[in-house]
Parts: structure tokens; sequence; C-alpha cells
């Protein structure tokens, strides 16, 4: 018999033997449920040859028989008031664990988020996607009403929804649009490796979400609890439901600082900052400009992550500071990354290993970031070797920059359109789901083997509009994307390495070699960071105009 841990308190499986008593036991469960009704099956014992095992070994015993395929609001009520009243941990099973499981989730609606109880019962093996309404609806039945229809669902009002929705709304005004998000706030996340630097100012990188927002789009200013594709139905917390002809899906990622232990307790003090924050952006120029002498340490976690220049160019440009202000013979910098190469492209490595030895930066691969104590000032890393042997280390710090683990929110994890990783499932051309022929994805959250940058969303967004209009049977030809991204590795204060690079790794330079040569540390490409691309976003990203980004046709 296999206990599956649904979490600390509740574990189920499938039918047992009164012999399998004694492994609950030493599994640590005070009760067990029996949501099975007796003579369901020939081969099942009676409840009471359980009870009375259970009874020998200390355990309470319960009998809560649920029809099969048939749990009813009723089934759910009982199950929740005996849970809450029974010692715990508690077991229960039926014929396959499905009933039981089922009625722990109901149970649990409204005492736990949506996302938490399909993420647990996800990785105990059992689908709940069939009763995720009823959980929605605080476990009981909901009506079939529907509080919404449009031609294009887009979920997310970050960079990428924002840009799709202008391009759709340029290609074809009478589209009736809605755009879900429960954000009031939408920030440009590429300014905040300058805010880190002193360059830019936080201010700069922040504007009301109403402001950027296109005219005539409907703002569903809520969360969404999860995806009917089989109803193309969005269903939002508070069990609204949205229906859809067409949906897009860019929510962005999710950063996990709990994934490292003792960091959210000690952001923003202590000498723990992160440029992945808007409100620690600032805090990481502090601390910067007052580190006089000491050590650096600078993280970067397991891939994917949103921006993978992002944790080395808080490197560089700290490190350009003290050189700048004479401090940095006095300043130990290392740079911790979970990976085994500085940068994912090769073509840029040379350059920024000249960097590297030029701010005398330590370089430990294979070192991941798993525990952080702000007050001592001590960092803990998990170094893996060739033969994937792993040991802890310990390091000391004054200052430590850390780029938080990433993955795809928790409503997208547990989703009928996510892949085994997390990730939405998409042809990585077309940006279609692989599965649903009526939803697409683009930006952070989708599985193609792209940079997760803003430019890569730039790229993502009329590819994304003309191939669902194409399928709503406008005359367009289909746009294939060609796995663009772009990452300003910001070297020194007055120049940047422009990598631009799409699917493979194979260089996709925007300009001549003459005017940018992205291999080599430029000026004019700091220039284009600092001045140029600003603007371009607000004005012409956000508005769907699609300069340098109109789609690869392919007929």
């Amino acid at each position: 018999m296999e206990i599956k841990k649904v979490d600390n308190g509740f574990g189920v499986a499938p039918q047992i033997l009164p012999g399998d008593l004694k492994q609950i036991a030493e599994a640590g469960y005070r009760t067990v449920i029996c949501n099975r009704p007796d003579g369901e099956g020939n081969d099942q014992p009676l409840f009471h040859e359980i009870e009375e095992a259970a009874q020998a070994l200390g355990l309470q015993a319960l009998y809560l028989p649920v029809e099969s395929g048939k749990v009813s609001d009723a089934d759910a009520t009982a199950f929740d008031e005996t849970f809450d009243a029974a010692p715990k941990p508690v077991f229960a099973y039926c014929r396959s664990g499905t009933r039981s499981i089922t009625l722990w989730s109901l149970s649990r609606a409204g005492k736990m988020p949506l996302a938490d109880i399909l993420v647990a019962t996800k990785n105990a093996d059992y689908d709940m996607s069939g009763v995720v309404r009823r959980i929605a609806n605080q476990g009981k039945t909901p009506g079939e009403a529907i509080d919404g229809k449009f031609d294009i669902v887009i979920v997310g009002a970050g960079s990428a929804g924002i840009a799709v929705a202008s391009s759709l709304q340029n290609r074809a005004g009478d589209l009736e649009i809605a755009i879900i998000d429960p954000a009031d706030i939408h920030y440009y996340q590429p300014g905040w490796t300058l805010v880190g630097a002193g360059v830019f100012e936080a201010e700069e990188t922040v504007r009301t979400l109403s402001s950027v927002l296109p005219k005539g789009l409907h703002w569903i200013k809520a969360a969404v609890a999860a995806f009917e594709p089989e109803r193309n139905v969005v269903l939002l917390e508070g069990c609204r439901a949205i229906q859809y002809d067409r949906l897009v899906v860019c929510p962005g990622l999710k950063l996990d600082w709990h994934k490292v232990e003792g960091l959210v307790d000690t952001l923003g003090k202590n000498g723990v900052t992160s440029n992945y924050r808007f409100d620690l952006a600032p805090y990481t120029w502090q601390l910067v400009n007052e580190l006089k002498a000491g050590t650096a340490l600078f993280t970067q976690p397991p891939m994917p992550i949103k921006c993978a220049g992002a944790p080395q160019k808080a490197l560089y440009l700290s490190a350009d500071h003290w050189l700048r202000s004479g401090a940095l013979d006095r300043i130990d910098i290392a740079f911790y990354n979970a990976g085994a190469v500085l940068f994912g492209v090769k073509d840029y490595v040379p350059a920024l290993m000249a960097y590297i030895e030029k701010y005398r930066a330590e370089l430990k691969f294979s070192h991941n970031l798993v525990a952080v104590d702000g007050p001592s000032r001590r960092a803990w890393f998990d170094q893996t070797d060739a033969d994937g042997n792993t040991t802890r280390v310990e390091r000391r710090f004054d200052m430590i920059h850390v780029c938080p683990p990433q993955c795809a929110p928790d409503f997208i994890r547990v989703s009928p359109l996510a892949d085994q990783a997390g990730w939405v499932d998409v042809d990585q051309n077309t940006l279609r789901h692989k599965t649903y022929e009526n939803i697409w994805s683009l930006g952070d959250v989708m599985n193609a083997p792209n940079a997760k940058t803003a430019a890569a969303a730039r790229k993502q967004a009329p590819v994304v509009a003309q191939n669902v209009l194409a399928d709503m049977g406008h005359k367009v030809a289909i746009g294939h994307y060609d796995g663009y991204g772009s990452c300003p590795l910001t070297v020194e204060r007055g120049k940047i390495v422009l990598a631009e690079f799409g699917y493979g790794g194979k260089l996709l330079p925007s300009f001549p070699g003459w005017l940018i040569n992205g291999k080599q540390p430029s000026r004019l490409a700091w220039l284009l960071k600092e001045k140029i691309l600003p603007p371009v976003y607000w004005q012409a990203m956000l508005r769907g105009r699609e300069w340098l980004a109109k789609p690869e046709v392919v007929n």
C-alpha cells in the first residue's frame, strides 16, 4: 500500500486491508476515515473489520460512505465537520482514493487558497479539475451562469498582455477583448537594474495600470483561480466564470522567495537585497554606495528565470562603481551561479569574462543559494559536483544580491494548460497551445525554449495577435516566432554587451555590426538601454507599434 501524503494533516490511499493499519499507524496517522460503502466490491473488507484493526492499534476509525461519482454537498459538509473534529493527521480511503481526496478538497474550500488545494492534490497524483468550480464556490455546487463573454480574453496585464491586446486592437478594432489582472500598478521591470545602480529613480519605472491599458479594453480586476478549457471558461476567484472564444495566457511568472530558507525575513535589511523587486532596487544602490570594504555576493538560481543576465548585471554595475570610487581593492566579489556557465550563448562569454577578470570577481558555478541568515550575514549554498553529489557550503557577506528561484504561477502549474514542468505547453513557432487550439501563450509563462525577457515578449505579441486573427478567419498569414530575446548586459556604467539571440543560441542582431557589435561592449548600446528603450516600451510596445517586431510570415 502506498500512502499519498496530501499535506501534514491528511493522507489518502485506495482500498486498504486490515493488515495495512499497522503501516498507517507507523506513519503517524491517528484517524482513519472510510469513504467506501460496504458491499461495493466483492473483494473489499467490511468496515467493521477495518475498525477492529484500527482500534487495536489505538486509531480512531470513522465510516462516511459516499456513492462513487456522486459526492454531494451534504457529503462534503459531513466530511468537513468530521475532519475538523478528528485527531490529526487523518488518513482516508475509498476504492481509488478519489472520493476521499475530493471530499478533502471541498472541505478545505475557503480555508485554503484554491491554488494550494490543487497543488497539494496534484502532488498526490489526483486531478481535481472536475470539481474546481465547486472548490472555488466554497465547496458548494455552483450554478452554470456565465459572468461575461468575450471574443478574446487575455490573462495577465504585464508587458506581454498589454502588447498583445494593443496589437490585436490595431489589427481589428471591432473585437470585444477582456484583460484579467488584479494589479493596480504596471512596472517597467527592465529598468530596475539601473535603479539598483543609481542611474534611474524607482518612480521612473512605474505607472498606474489604468493609464497604460488600451482604450476600449474590458479590464476585469480580479485574480484567476483556474481554467476550464473544455468549456472555454476562465474561472476567477469567487467563482465568477468568464467565457471566451479565444484565450491568450501571459500572467508572467512567480518569484519564489520562500524557496530560500530565511530569505523573506531579511530582504531589504541586513545587507540582503534584490533588483527583482521594485521596492528593493533602491536598497541595492544604497548598499553599493555605502560599501567601502568587505564581501559582496551575487547569486543566480537554476534556470529558467526572467532576464537571465540580470543577476550578473547587478555584479558588473556594482563593481564598476567600486572601481570608480577606489573601493574595489578592498571588496571581495563572488558570483554564485547554480548553472555551469556564465552565459548561455557562448559568443558573448569572452567579453563578459574580460569584465569578470577586470573586477576580480570569483566565479562559483554549480552553487545554488538555499539559505540566508541576515543578522549573522551568512549564506549557504548547495554545491553540486560532476557526479551529482551535493555539499553544503557557507559564506559570510557584507552585502548579498539575490536572484530568487522562479516558476510558473500556481494556478498555471496545476491547470490543464501546463506541461509536466508546469509551463503553458505551446508550439514554439506559432505559440499556439499544443492541445487546445483556441489558446495561445506568450511571455515568461510559456514553455518555448527562449530567453524570458521583455524584448522577447515584444516580438511574440505581434505573432500571437496575427495568429489569433488568422484563426478567427481574418485574411492574414500565420506568423512564426524565431525565439528572439535580447539581454543588454550592463558591464559598466556607459557600456553594454548587447546580446541578441534566438532558438538554439542563433545570433539575431537588430543592428549592423558597424553600428553595434553585440559581442563587444558598446556605448551606443548603453544609450539604447538608458534613453531609447524606456520610451519605446511605454509609447511603442504597449501601444502595439511594432518597431523592429513585425512577425516573420510563413506561407
